[in-house]
């Protein structure tokens, strides 16, 4: 790990001074500060701690990847070659035809681990198409190579990808037809001349290797932010916040977060950059917008990313646009859920990076594995079905690309009062004759809304609506489907946890102490409307004096309804409907019989399940008692629309960032050292910050109500569940 030179005590040499200067991005800096000694001492720990969790490859596996990468390139000029020859052009075009082959993403960027995958982008000449030349011609000659394997096309994607393994190495290959007639081998990629005539799909695929290179462009130190992002991206993935298609942030949109921290602290070390990007982004005012240089207009005329223009763009809820034109929002997939779930996190990181600079903790606690399954009481299953590992592949690609519609669904469909955590890990019951995949989202109402008795989120429409679209792939074959589920947390599969059983579980007031909840609980500011107040849970002693005295609850359908019998049991292409409500009533009805749970009043009406499995269950009718139900998480704004223009009232676009830079200055200049080994200058963000940034606008101010009593998203509402069989 490169380190900046910088004398003890955080001085900044002239030199460095110069460099901060030169003004990377569009706003003066924070902080000038360098290191401490202290700082080198936990940067040393930091680069320790990432080499000994095996996040750098080999050179032997980076040998392969050049090896592979030169492969692809040949293939893909043999290709075009072809193709040139086919449609009668002259020897001499043929001779000169040609292709290109650019990385992007995280091998570009300079941040990939053993074992990723390499983002590669083809450009070719305007008479190679990307319907049939790329996704049909190109993909039946991979496909006859032995070296090809897992080969998966994605044409819909909102950037066409094809997917593959070549000698064991993951590809993404997407593909650019520019408009020129012979490709030259040294293309610049970053001049805005390959932008003409081309549709937006093409802008789209050329722009990941345009905003790699420009993010390399406008970091001061590009070995300080690939350390700094290779540190967050294995933060991000241990805490389950890490996927794009879920809904959370993937590999651009933590790239740019990292370097606008860079350009805001340019003499920070990687140590002092993480600690300093929780403090930044736990008190940053989304839907705000996180830029590194100006939005730049063009004569081309592609859409940027502009809510005074566009009203979509309003309602993005954290963007994140990228610099290179045009500019777009990369993280337009986040949802108010995923928002949520993700400034969680971020507090949870602050603090965390806040005991480690008092010592009191080492770099270990900061990648903790987030335990989902015992963060919620109520989850969806979604399990997807296929006769073979090849058809489950292409089928299993297309539906983890829509979840997110389905969260976006039940915030729609409940108001958002019912509240989704979609988990980006896949899990696989082996014990299955099908070939088979699960995901899960963990299920709550919204906090700081007391659910009223017989009060009802019914989300059997949702579902059946969800099913409806997933159904209508292009690609279906018989046997590929997709079932809907719902599960208590007792009820969880034995194939979601690493040793095929549950763990013995501690109350959740204790074991979730490391998360954000504890005596020195902080306040975290989440965005608009979205307030935590990160306190603490009752006492566990008082919690056992008030249990209800009933009945015991009677066992519950275990989860193994979902059991598929054999492939060919697995074939038709409508499966259970999946139907869901969540109702405050008195009682739980199982097998046809009601009982009392002892937790709480909850009623379950289900009629999902695998074919072959002996049971018939509909799925998810979850009722949550209003007594029982344990608030927990950010209270939403109803309006989370980005500033629109109004000359006279509000607040918009490069002004805006301004204003929240002013603020950060400003609470900057202010900080009284609480920590013995902050150094003069930076921020003390706790507090000062919830005041000082609070610009947001008049709509959503209006909308806008505290909730004193919001907790941490690990606590759960009590909710009983039964079947119908």
């Amino acid at each position: 790990m490169a380190v900046s030179d910088s004398p003890s005590g955080g001085s900044t040499p002239p030199h460095q001074e110069q460099q901060a200067n030169s003004k990377y991005g569009f706003t003066k800096p924070l902080s000038l500060a360098g290191p401490t000694d202290a700082d080198l001492q936990r940067n040393n720990d930091l680069d320790k701690f990432l080499l000994d969790s095996g996040l750098y490859e080999s050179n032997e596996e980076s040998a392969a990847r050049k090896e592979v990468l030169h492969r692809l390139d040949q293939i893909v000029k043999s290709w075009v070659k072809q193709l040139t020859r086919q449609r009668g052009y002259t020897d001499q075009m043929v001779e000169d035809a040609n292709a290109v082959i650019f990385t992007f993403g995280s091998y570009r960027l300079g941040v990939h681990g053993p074992g990723v995958d390499i983002d590669t982008l083809c450009i070719g000449p305007s008479y190679v198409n990307r319907e049939e030349d790329f996704f049909i011609i190109l993909h039946n000659i991979l496909a006859e190579m032995e070296e090809v394997s897992e080969l998966q096309p994605v044409p819909d994607a909102h950037v066409p990808v094809m997917k593959f393994k070549f000698q064991g190495i993951s590809i993404d290959l997407l593909y650019a037809s520019i408009s020129l007639l012979v490709v030259p081998e040294d293309l610049d990629i970053s001049h805005g001349s390959v932008l003409y005539d081309v549709d937006e799909p093409t802008v789209r695929s050329l722009n990941g290797c345009r905003v790699a290179d420009q993010i390399l462009k406008l970091v001061p130190n590009v070995e300080h932010f690939r350390t700094t992002l290779r540190c967050l991206k294995f933060w991000a993935k241990r805490r389950g916040v890490y996927s794009n298609v879920t809904g959370f942030l993937g590999g651009v949109n933590w790239a740019i977060l990292v370097a606008r921290i860079c350009q805001l602290y340019p003499n920070a070390i990687p140590s002092m950059l993480v600690s300093r990007f929780f403090r930044v982004y736990t008190q940053w005012r989304w839907p705000n917008p996180v830029m590194l240089c100006s939005i730049e207009e063009n004569e081309l005329g592609f859409p940027i990313w502009d809510p005074r223009r566009n009203p979509r763009d309003r309602f993005h809820t954290m963007p994140i646009i990228t610099p290179a034109y045009p500019c777009m929002n990369s993280s337009y997939n986040v949802s108010a859920s995923t928002l949520r779930v993700m400034v969680d996190q971020f507090c949870y990181g602050n603090k965390i990076c806040d005991e480690i600079e008092l010592n009191k903790a080492q770099w270990s606690a900061l990648f903790q594995p987030y335990i989902f399954f015992e963060a919620y009481k109520n989850y969806l299953q979604v399990d997807i079905i296929a006769s073979d590992t090849d058809d489950l592949l292409a089928w299993r690609g297309w539906v983890e690309s829509r979840l997110r519609m389905l969260t976006l669904k039940i915030e729609r469909d409940t108001n958002g009062m019912l509240q989704c955590h979609p988990y980006p890990h896949e899990y696989v019951d082996t014990s299955k004759p099908c070939a088979h995949s699960a995901f899960f989202m963990g299920l709550q109402r919204k906090e700081g809304v007391r659910g009223q008795e017989g009060q009802q989120f019914d989300i059997r429409g949702t579902v059946d609506e969800f099913r409806q679209e997933i159904n209508m792939y292009m690609y279906w074959k018989p046997g590929m489907d997709i079932f809907v589920s719902h599960v208590r947390r007792k009820q969880l599969p034995a194939f979601v946890f690493p040793d095929g059983y549950k763990r013995t579980r501690m109350p959740r007031h204790i074991s979730h102490q490391a998360e954000i909840t504890g005596d020195d609980a902080t306040n975290c500011y989440s965005g608009p409307g979205l307030s935590e107040r990160c306190i603490k849970r009752k006492n566990y002693s008082e919690m056992v004096d008030k249990k209800p005295d009933k009945p015991d609850k009677r066992a519950s359908i275990s989860p193994q309804r979902l059991e598929c019998v054999s492939p060919e049991s697995c074939t038709g292409k409508s499966g259970g409907t999946a139907q869901m409500s969540i109702e405050c009533i008195k009682g739980v009805r199982l097998a046809g019989s009601t009982t009392k749970d002892a937790n709480s009043n909850c009623k379950i009406k289900s009629s999902d399940a695998l074919p072959g499995s002996g049971l018939r269950t509909e799925v998810a009718d979850m009722q949550i008692s209003e007594a029982g139900f344990v608030n927990t998480t950010h209270d939403m704004l109803k309006s989370r629309s980005v500033e629109v223009p109004n000359e006279n009232e509000v607040v918009n676009g490069d002004k805006a960032q301004d204003l929240a830079l002013d603020c950060l200055e400003s609470a900057e200049t202010e900080s009284t050292n609480s920590l013995s080994n902050y150094e003069e200058g930076d921020i003390d963000m706790d507090q000062r910050l919830d005041k000082a940034c609070n610009f947001i606008t008049r709509a959503e101010c209006s909308d806008y109500v505290p909730n004193a009593s919001s907790q941490n998203l690990n606590c759960e509402p009590d909710v009983s569940l039964g079947s119908v069989v």
